[in-house]
């Protein structure tokens, strides 16, 4: 006797040759086989999967794009490299070898600064937590101190004073502009006045020397013009404590924030269209200075603190599909050995990712998730995409920001990280974890 088949309950799941948007425009999906002229599957066979892979090429385009644009509209120009954004050593050692100074919110950042040859006086000290023995290296090295609040003051005299000298300090700044939440958690704010009375405290100290004003308006801003406003309202500051106090700055630095070319979830337009351009952020910042009391000649050092924007698109994360699923609800479900441990700006990104092959059929819903056991281990979901089998390659683009600093030894080992050059050669610049990575840090007491 025959056995009835079990019965499988069909799914219908409509197909899309693209998604149109506003603009009457098909998305379309082209595969990635090379990066910088090198194979994905060259670069696979060398140094395994998953695989970051960054481009000098890019890296150096995008810091001379933000130091020529901002150069244009004022005479004194610095960028100060984001460590916390990715303090890989060669790609810090690529900035640093165009030019840019260090930007540190830690004693291990510093440290790291220091480690590859930035001259200490060539770095900002910024953040709310510098202990005393940090304080004092950077004080004694010549380094540049952001003061974040009135304790860090008392101790920042304390540091000096024992050390015979009268650092040059900033005071970082907080305040309300139209177009961003407020950072109010970092540094004085101005509004309620006490941004000025961190003035007063200081000067009336006598044993620090204010020579800047610091501000960072937040993340990922879209708008200019919030650039504009802010540091209009900076420069307006700095005309009220030169007039009661007489003194004169020698830098202004406006931050970072800027953003880069990737997409923010529930963005609807990608981010190629909606990211403004560099010479945009530029404008807006030197038409606020024009608000600063000063001759040309005086005008102080603009200070720029940009990371996402010069390295997020330089950076790619090639993955390997492990398996294919049909989900509940009619979405296509594509396992692939990435994660969000690896991946963290998943969390935030809808990052553009593509087929490292040539394909055929019509793409269809589908949701990337990681290797990890975890429910929220989607690293890119609901996109349409192209059929793909298990072993072949996707993309994901515009990586290269916080994620190889934010990235977790979570199930599974970090992977390697390699930079291709600008005439096509390849080189390791992390190595890929193992056991010995891990257990090398534990320990077991004697008593178990």
């Amino acid at each position: 006797m025959s056995q009835k088949p079990q019965y499988e309950r069909p799914v219908i799941v409509r197909h899309q040759a693209g998604l149109m948007n506003k603009l009457s425009r098909t998305q379309t999906t082209r595969p990635m086989t090379h990066i910088e002229g090198v194979s994905i599957d060259e670069l696979i066979q060398t140094y395994g999967s998953p695989l970051f892979v960054f481009s000098e090429r890019t890296l150096i385009n995008r810091y001379r794009e933000i130091h020529d644009t901002y150069s244009r509209h004022l005479p004194r120009v610095r960028v100060a490299w984001s460590y916390k954004t990715n303090y890989l050593n060669a790609v810090c050692r690529v900035f640093h070898k165009e030019g840019a100074w260090a930007e540190v919110v830690s004693e291990f950042e510093y440290d790291k600064a220091v480690h590859l040859g930035v001259p200490p006086q060539r770095i900002h000290f910024n953040g709310p937590y510098k202990p005393e023995g940090a304080l004092r290296k950077a004080f004694a090295d010549g380094a540049i101190v952001h003061i974040d609040h009135f304790d860090e003051i008392a101790l920042a005299e304390k540091v000096a004073e024992s050390l015979g000298r009268k650092p040059g300090v900033a005071i970082r700044l907080n305040y309300g502009v139209e177009g961003t939440p407020p950072w109010s958690r970092f540094g004085f704010n101005i509004e309620s006045g006490q941004a000025m009375d961190a003035v007063g405290r200081i000067i009336g100290g006598g044993k620090l020397d204010l020579i800047g004003l610091h501000s960072h308006l937040g993340t990922f801003i879209q708008n200019p013009e919030v650039y504009k406003n802010a540091v209009t309202k900076v420069a307006q500051f700095g005309n009220e404590i030169r007039d009661r106090f007489g003194v004169k700055l020698d830098f202004f630095d406006v931050g970072g924030g800027i953003a880069s070319h990737n997409n923010l979830k529930g963005q609807y337009y990608p981010g190629a269209q909606t990211t403004p351009s560099i010479a945009r952020y530029a404008e807006a910042v030197a038409d606020g200075l024009k608000t600063l009391n000063v001759s040309p000649a005086e005008l102080p050092t603009l200070v720029l603190e940009n990371g996402r924007a010069m390295v997020d698109d330089a950076g790619f994360l090639i993955s390997t599909v492990m398996a294919n699923k049909r989900l509940p609800d009619g979405r296509r479900g594509v396992v692939v050995d990435a994660g969000v441990n690896v991946l963290f700006t998943s969390f935030w990104y809808n990052h553009e990712v593509v087929p490292a092959q040539p394909f055929r059929g019509i793409p269809e819903p589908t949701v990337f998730y990681g290797p990890l056991c975890m429910n929220i281990d989607i690293v890119r979901d609901s996109h349409l995409f192209p059929s793909v089998d298990v072993g072949e390659r996707v993309v994901f683009k515009s990586v290269g920001a916080y994620n190889v600093t934010q990235w977790m030894q979570f199930i599974t080992y970090r992977p390697a990280v390699v930079m291709i050059s600008k005439d096509g050669k390849h080189g390791l610049i992390r190595r890929r974890e193992d056991l010995n990575s891990i257990i090398d840090h534990e320990a077991i007491p004697e008593w178990i």
